[in-house]
């Protein structure tokens, strides 16, 4: 815990100054008592130090001590040109006394923020972890902005460097929310802070809202780009959470594409980790490419038969594409680390601005008024001739002065301020030649000119808020450009780790001896796993048992089924027939496995010894089959063989006990005849938030679902696709313009940009491929050809509307009675002439007063 008494208080600054720290030779006694004590101090003194002078930013300028050096040291030699760092450096280390090697990487780290300082030669790369290069070869200067925002003299705070040779600022009067900007990121003793860089115009456009009394939210954006998922910020403070994400594109079917990296992640980390996914067997890859140069680039070879799809979604579950982290805003508060959240930080450092801006205009108002008081003075001097009393022989003088300060007495009421002897001497002192030349005509401009200066700096202080607002305003018009936001804020759905781990374990097992593992590899091979997997397991005494993947596990004699165990599956189903070991009566029973115990032994049957299990299946879509028993030839029952239909049967829990089949005892269950699912058609849903499937109806909803139903995807650039079901799909929605079940007998009308000829086309076609997870491009071929809009309802009309205002035009198409079926590769037919002002919707009622209507011509 950080210390927060009164010592801390007194420990390193009094009343906002430094304490000396020396201690004499005799502090140092070495006593029992003492030692105990000098510890205690000695660790408060370092980790006050550390808090303070080092690793937290203050409050009033975002800026660490050593970066505030930086600055001012930067700013006493600007002369408008570059300078090398390696002086820069020199003459900051008579401020900041921790040696050139903490400057320099303060410098270079301020440097790549890209905000305060304009920069010169190799300065590294945040993006592939690249060191700038040595000080001597690399240059720099303060940037506009930073001579704009972060400094004026006199309104700043000063105090003796730490070798009393010269004074340096406590902080700079800076008039914009720098720390929020650039972050911070530091380790303190028992403390840490670590603040999100934000956009540059979001934060302008946050500071009017709060100066204008307006709810604002600010969300983190970073140089690296990428995309993040801010849900869990909590405005910055501590037990906040921000996912980030690099952007990763299919190529191809066999080549995945990064872009972007992670907030705090170089190339070199990204790859090492997915090299390291791919050692453990996570991922399956052929290789990874670094090209990045002007813009980051990784490439991502694929292993044959591996889904792109399934690929992403595990480099975002076991690399570094996919990062969390954690703010912990703190700050230096009136020598005080203090925690906050964005919103605070943003609200003080407004009021900052605005306290600064009135400090600025009040200073402004001083000099007007000093001016115009002199102004008003020199001009009574000369148009009243009062210098003529420098002519008059007085005795000493001390009696001019008298005289002229006698002279000016009729005129005193016309001033603002008394007149004092300083005045007089700097009338006195003006040379001759300048009186003869005196323009009373050009005072009285000045005067003027003062004076409307004057009014418009007391109304700025009257309406500091609007004066405020128009100070930030400009500095987004003179600053903002190009500092749009990099970082893509989106929602990230959850990806489970189980269901992207790439299978590469074997699993076998020795059903007779009970045993499953992956060490058995003399017995049969049951399924690849990975090492994320669970297996169920079923034996002949009719328990059940799940248990991780491991070398070696004893389940129980003779199993009769081994499976990888999916949480939750609610369609496949167990089909069983079991004998009750102590009445002799078969029982048969349907039913699911959902949640569990890893394990533990489940008893499936009603509990008694020696029950047995005389027929079992496993189903993975609820398929219910007809079975054949045969009785013991020597029991009561006139029929000796009987058929089972366990489509009878309802699914129940695992432990349910069963319907009675017979109370005869059983010779042998045989498989008759395979059933259909008894099963309602699975669900699905499309989540556009995420552009995946589910079965958790999110998003929209698509219908149900045989197992040998397929999707249709159509894309605006042209291509559809015929796919699966498969859940670890991920689809591209700001690419999809229709994904909905495929029906191949279903006409698809579609319009289209022909930007060569600059027309709109419309086509009508059926789909004849019927390949799965490939892209057909069904538009025509050509640069920024573009697919508008498309749909598979029965009779589509199509309300085309051109022009704007009176000259508006509008008109419906019935378009089965304009166009007729063709091939998925035909160019179709013209509808209309392109035109930016052209509107096109399709309408929901399918009559239409004009079936055939009006094309534009």
């Amino acid at each position: 815990m950080i210390p927060t008494g009164s010592r801390w208080n007194c420990m390193r600054y009094n009343n906002g100054e430094k304490m000396a720290t020396s201690k004499k030779k005799e502090d140092y006694i070495h006593t029992d008592s003492g030692i105990g004590g000098q510890y205690k101090t000695w660790f408060l003194d370092y980790a006050s130090y550390v808090i303070l002078e080092r690793a937290v930013p203050a409050l009033e300028d975002g800026l660490k001590p050593v970066q505030r050096r930086i600055l001012h040291a930067m700013k006493e030699m600007d002369d408008g040109r570059f300078n090398k760092v390696a002086n820069i450096i020199g003459q900051s280390m008579q401020y900041h006394p921790h040696g050139d090697a903490s400057i320099g990487d303060a410098l270079v780290n301020l440097g790549q923020k890209d905000l305060l300082i304009d920069t010169q030669g190799n300065w590294g790369d945040v993006r592939t972890g690249d060191d700038a290069a040595a000080p001597r070869y690399i240059e720099a200067r303060l940037s506009k902005f930073a001579l704009e925002v972060a400094f004026n003299a006199k309104t700043t705070d000063w105090t003796i460097s730490y070798d009393g040779r010269k004074n340096e600022p406590v902080t700079l009067p800076m008039k914009f929310p720098l720390l929020l900007a650039q972050g911070a990121d530091g380790i303190a003793v028992g403390l840490a802070t670590k603040i999100m860089p934000h956009n540059f115009c979001e934060l302008i456009d946050a500071s009017i809202k709060c100066l204008r009394g307006k709810k604002f939210e600010l969300l983190p954006d970073f140089l690296t780009g990428g995309t993040m998922d801010p849900t869990n910020y909590n405005e910055g403070k501590r037990g906040g959470k921000v996912r980030v994400r690099a952007i990763i594109e299919e190529q191809d079917k066999k080549t995945l594409v990064i872009r972007s990296v992670p907030f705090g992640v170089t190339t070199t980390q990204l790859m090492d980790s997915i090299v390291k996914a791919n050692d453990q067997g996570k991922i399956k890859i052929k290789k990874v490419l670094d090209h990045t140069a002007a813009a980051v680039e990784i490439i991502i070879e694929l292993a044959p038969g591996i889904s792109p799809d399934i690929t992403i979604d595990a480099l975002y579950a076991f690399t570094d594409c996919e990062v969390s982290i954690s703010p912990n805003a703190c700050v230096i508060v009136k020598n005080k680390p203090q925690f906050l959240g964005v919103p605070e930080l943003l609200r003080i450092a407004t009021e900052n601005t605005k306290e600064l801006l009135r400090r600025e205009l009040e200073i402004k108002l001083g000099e007007l008024q000093e001016k115009w008081h002199y102004t008003s003075l020199e001009k009574i001097f000369f148009e009243e001739k009062i210098y003529k009393e420098l002519e008059q022989k007085h005795e000493t003088w001390e009696k001019v002065l008298e005289a002229i300060d006698k002279a000016f007495t009729p005129f005193k009421k016309l001033l603002r301020r008394e007149i004092t002897r300083e005045d007089i001497i700097k009338l006195t002192e003006k040379p001759v030649r300048r009186i003869y030349r005196l323009d009373i005509d050009e005072l009285n401009e000045q005067i003027k000119g003062l004076e409307a200066d004057i009014k418009q700096v007391k109304y700025d202080i009257e309406h500091l808020t609007d004066y405020a607002v128009a100070y930030y305003e400009n500095l987004l018009k003179k600053f903002g450009r190009g500092r749009e936001r990099k970082t893509e804020i989106r929602l990230f759905d959850t990806i489970e780790a189980k269901s992207v781990a790439i299978a590469n374990i074997k699993v076998y097992a020795n059903f007779a001896d009970g045993f499953i593992g992956t060490g058995l590899k003399k017995d049969e091979l049951i399924a690849e796993v990975s090492d994320l997997d669970d297996i169920v397991a079923f034996t002949k005494e009719g328990t059940m048992k799940v248990v991780r993947v491991s070398e070696k596990t004893f389940i129980g004699k003779d199993i009769l089924h081994v499976a990888v165990f999916q949480k939750n599956d609610e369609r496949t189903t167990y089909n069983m027939i079991y004998v009750d070991g102590k009445t002799g009566v078969s029982y048969a029973k349907r039913f699911n496995v959902t949640g569990i115990t890893r394990d533990k032994d489940y008893d499936l049957t009603k509990g008694a010894d020696k029950s047995r299990v005389h027929y079992f299946s496993a189903n993975a879509n609820g398929e219910a089959e007809v079975v054949k028993i045969i009785l013991s030839p020597n029991c009561n029952a006139k029929k000796k063989e009987l058929e089972f239909y366990f489509e009878e049967l309802e699914i129940k829990g695992r432990g349910s006990i069963g319907n009675q089949v017979t109370k005869y005892p059983i010779k042998s269950v045989k498989f008759k005849e395979a059933g259909k699912s008894t099963l309602d058609a699975k669900k699905l849903w499309f989540d556009n938030k995420f552009g995946r499937l589910n079965t958790d109806e999110k998003g929209d909803y698509l219908g149900k679902f045989d197992a040998t139903d397929r999707l249709l995807v159509i894309y605006n650039d042209g291509n559809y696709e015929i796919t699966d079901q498969e859940l670890t799909q991920r689809f591209d929605v700001e690419k999809v313009i229709l994904l909905e079940k495929f029906k191949p007998d279903k006409v698809i009308t579609a319009v289209y940009l022909d930007n060569e000829k600059l027309q709109y086309n419309i086509k009508r076609f059926k789909i004849e491929t019927t390949t799965l997870h490939s892209k057909f491009f069904f538009i025509k071929e050509g640069k920024d050809n573009r697919l508008e809009m498309v749909t598979t309802a029965e009779e589509p009309v199509l309300i085309v509307q051109a022009g704007r205002g009176q000259l508006v035009r509008r008109a419906k198409f019935k378009v089965v009675n304009m166009v007729e079926v063709m091939g998925w590769k035909a160019v179709g037919a013209k509808l209309t002439e392109f035109s930016k002002n052209v509107e096109m919707e399709w309408e929901k009622k399918l009559e239409t007063d004009n079936p055939q209507g009006d094309l534009f011509e």
